[in-house]
């Protein structure tokens, strides 16, 4: 795992002009704490920071082969897990390798493939190579977008970078948002492609990007596509286990100290249990993580996210398989702490206003870098196999917007907390129009099989929807938030195959008990605690503290008093007013969101400053 970033400029000699990407590659450094590279050619410099996974000593970046017509290198990011059979495949062509590393085999797999290298490569990655042969730039993303890709045309070549703020380090960039730039900002999803700034662009997931001296093209080599499903209920259970045994196996692969993000739930408790007995088949313990508040399951309140606190489910796995574990307790006042909000939004790139979650996330993983570098999540079972609540709700997976939007305007609307918002900004960005019209589009997009029925065809968008507009916006959050700190977290959950497989299997198998979650809960329950297999699905802990209400007004007292703060262009300047006067306890769950969010944009522009034009 790492940060890459380049500069390809076809009318320009980049041997002559360094400064550029190193002030690039510089805003890398925490995706990337082990080690730095620049390389430079005529008209392409490549810039990498390198968190070292596999192979320590000898996979250093950017790394280059020479061939007899000039230079083929690359800077490369993520996991290729099944590197090794590729690398025997390659071995059996011709091809000979100088480190045991999987940045290698990649580069020697598109000297064999060229861009058809992306259909055969299983993991996480997002990579860049400059091909001097035939002076071209290839930037390919994987298949579930797992790691960020962002590129910037210009006029005779193009800026690359894991994050925005790699290529906003270019003084060739504009920190300019337009409207839809900030539509994108304050929706509930990722738009695939899309950016918060203008003229800035993302690299599709399942796609390649070639610019060379003719243009820029964009090619998708994988889509989540409809296909027969053929398997009965028990062959499909099987089969799930199958997947997962197999892809827990390749994602264990680590020159490091790896654990598990154990939340006591059934997708994390799975996740552990099948580590745990490939682990122990090597003869060592698996290690895992969870976090919680200080006081909170003493002090536990159900609600309609949260019915039971995760510390008991977390000990019963952990006790269960014998685990080395270590639980992070964190204060309410971690959240409040300014230091830890402009670290969240600036790994984030984004006021996304979840400092409750955010926060805790951030320091959950700083904590658990101190002891390992990898971390395995659960992150996209919900996704995968139907395991939000909204999926199993007729109006809501029937309604004419992405289904978890519905309960998030609704509570706008009972609480008025979008009254936080600019008024002349809201009418100008027509929000209840964009929600309507993104569906809409996303939704005509999906392909069914011709003999679907409608309600097949029905859930298959539902499932469509969350695996390329929900599941995206999660991923990114784990990505920035993990590498923020130098900790790389993978996603078995999120392998190809796996998504490809369940997302293919009738709706019926997906919920054959009549709950959640059917086909894991079958897969891998019968490796868990019958409390953790039967458990309801609970959200990431927040603070139930109230005094955490207060820390944001105190927080943004300060805001309400300065007459021409730029988080004005955004927040109701009336509204702030009135929340910081209001007693902490009458703040509702949404009014103290929409004070988070208040918050961030605040941080955000400080750290940020956008130039904002709308129309």
């Amino acid at each position: 795992m790492c940060g890459i970033t380049g500069w390809l400029s076809f009318q320009r000699d980049l041997r002559t002009d360094r400064t550029a990407v190193g002030a690039m590659t510089g805003t890398m450094a925490c995706r990337g704490p082990d080690a730095e590279g620049t390389w430079v050619d005529q008209h392409v410099a490549l810039g990498h920071r390198r968190l070292a996974v596999i192979d320590l000593d000898g996979g250093a970046q950017p790394m280059t082969v020479d061939t007899p017509d000039g230079p083929v290198a690359m800077t490369y990011s993520g996991e290729a897990y099944n590197f090794a059979e590729l690398r025997a495949e390659l071995h059996g062509r011709g091809h000979r390798f100088r480190t045991s590393s999987d940045t290698e085999v990649v580069l020697h797999a598109y000297l064999e493939w060229g861009e058809a290298l992306a259909d055969r490569l299983d993991g996480m990655y997002a990579f860049a190579i400059w091909d001097s042969r035939d002076d071209k730039l290839v930037m390919v993303r994987d298949r579930l977008g797992i790691k960020p890709f962002f590129f910037y045309p210009t006029a005779d070549g193009v800026l690359f970078g894991s994050e925005p703020k790699a290529i906003l380090a270019h003084p060739l960039s504009k920190r300019v948002i337009g409207t839809d730039g900030l539509r994108e900002l304050l929706n509930g999803w990722n738009t695939p492609g899309a950016s918060i700034w203008s003229g800035m662009r993302e690299v599709r997931p399942g796609s390649l990007v070639v610019v060379d001296r003719s243009g820029l093209r964009e090619h998708t080599y994988w889509t989540l596509g409809p296909r027969e499903h053929t398997d009965d209920l028990d062959a499909t259970i099987a089969t799930t286990r199958e997947l997962l045994d197999d892809i827990v196996g390749h994602q264990l692969v680590a020159d490091v100290q790896q654990c598990i993000l154990l939340s006591g739930g059934l997708d994390s408790s799975s996740l552990t249990v099948v580590a745990a007995q490939q682990l122990a088949a090597q003869g060592e313990r698996v290690h895992t993580y969870s976090v919680d508040f200080v006081g909170r399951n003493e002090a536990f309140r159900p609600d309609l996210m949260r019915a039971t606190p995760d510390s008991p489910y977390v000990h019963a796995v952990a006790d269960h398989i014998g685990a080395v574990h270590r639980d992070i307790v964190l204060p309410y006042t971690a959240m409040a702490d300014w230091d830890n909000r402009k670290a969240v939004i600036s790994a984030r790139d984004l006021p996304i206003g979840m400092a409750d979650v955010d926060v805790p996330l951030y320091m959950l993983f700083k904590a658990i870098r101190e002891h390992s570098t990898v971390a395995l999540s659960g992150e996209g079972a919900d996704e995968v196999f139907a395991g939000y609540p909204w999926f199993h709700v007729p109006e809501l997976a029937n309604a004419d917007i992405y289904p978890w939007m519905v309960p998030v305007l609704a509570e706008w609307d009972d609480s008025n907390a979008m009254d936080m918002m600019n008024p002349d900004l809201m009418a100008a960005l027509d929000l209840e129009t964009y929600f309507k019209d993104s569906y809409r589009d996303a939704a005509a997009a999906v392909e069914s099989l011709p003999a679907e029925s409608e309600q097949e065809r029905r859930m298959r968008v539902m499932c469509h929807l969350h695996l390329t507009r929900f599941l995206p916006m999660l991923l990114d959050r784990k990505d920035r938030i993990s590498m923020a700190v130098g900790l790389e977290v993978r996603v078995p959950y999120c392998d190809h195959r796996l998504v490809e497989y369940v997302y293919n299997t009738p709706w019926a198998m997906k919920n054959f008990d009549g709950r959640e979650k059917s086909l894991l809960r079958a897969a891998a329950g019968d490796l868990l605690p019958a409390s953790v297999r039967d458990r309801v699905k609970s959200p990431f802990p927040s603070t139930q503290d109230e005094r955490y209400a207060a820390e944001l007004q105190q927080m943004a007292g300060d805001l309400a008093h300065e007459a021409d703060h730029p988080v004005f262009q955004f927040t109701n300047r009336a509204w702030l007013a009135e929340v910081v006067r209001m007693d902490p306890k009458e703040i509702s769950d949404s009014t103290r969101e929409a004070l988070d969010r208040t918050i961030d944009i605040a941080t955000w522009v400080d750290l940020y400053h956008p130039e904002i034009q709308l129309g």
